[in-house]
């Protein structure tokens, strides 16, 4: 193994050891050599190495068992979604399956909060709502979009959801310069999704879910254009 470069080396080892996880070169259930080896072989102090030991530990990738060793945890078994936004970093192709729950998820919320929505959630939707054509900047418009969509899963009044609403929205974080392509209009951004606040707004579960069905379909397909 070739030595690491000294700058920001804990990341960089926390990178390089987190790829070769993921990619399958460290399998789940297995050890990995000992500290001593590992490190020399990295050009790392063990100090370094306990480091991004760490950090991967807590992002559920290792289990460290005093005088046993640093096991490889089964992710794809025993992980959580929060480790979505690191394995979009290491392929994109995540963003499909992504998008899939997305659809799914967001269609239930529009319909929930159609049901649910207080005067005040009704207010603070069109209120983000018109935020959206207000925006200036591809960016901005995006991020007034996600406002939107924040606000829809509150309307639930169900936490959950809107956990599962900041968990994908994260997920796609690493790659979301690529999914612009809904954003460059404010206008047109702001038309896709009036019909979904309007329905929500009327309290018409059946045309909330239909219109975020729409949304959320349309919108996927500029995405992964852009992102292709």
């Amino acid at each position: 193994m070739e030595a690491l470069p000294r700058e920001t080396i804990v990341d960089v080892l926390e990178t390089r050891l987190r790829e070769d996880i993921i990619a399958g070169r460290h399998p789940a259930g297995s050890y990995l050599p000992p500290e001593r080896q590992l490190a020399d072989g990295y050009g790392v102090t063990r100090t370094t190495l306990k480091h991004a030991f760490g950090r991967l530990v807590q992002a559920g990738l290792l289990e460290t068992r005093h005088g046993v060793g640093t096991r490889v945890r089964d992710y794809a078994r025993l992980g959580g979604a929060d480790l979505l936004p690191m394995l979009v970093r290491h392929s994109p192709d995540w963003i499909g399956e992504i998008f899939e729950v997305r659809r799914s998820i967001g269609a239930l919320i529009a319909e929930r909060a159609a049901a649910r929505a207080t005067e005040e959630h009704r207010a603070e939707l069109r209120a983000l709502l018109a935020a959206v054509r207000a925006a200036e900047g591809t960016d901005a418009v995006q991020l007034a979009d996600i406002e939107v969509h924040r606000a829809l899963a509150r309307a639930t009044g169900n936490r959950v959801y809107v956990l599962l609403t900041n968990t994908l929205f994260n997920a796609y974080l690493p790659v979301r310069a690529a999914l612009v392509g809904p954003f460059t209009s404010p206008d047109a951004a702001h038309a896709r999704l009036q019909l979904v606040v309007e329905a929500v707004a009327a309290g018409d579960g059946v045309g909330a879910r239909r219109a975020a069905e729409t949304y959320l379909t349309a919108t996927e397909r500029i995405m992964l254009e852009g992102l292709a």
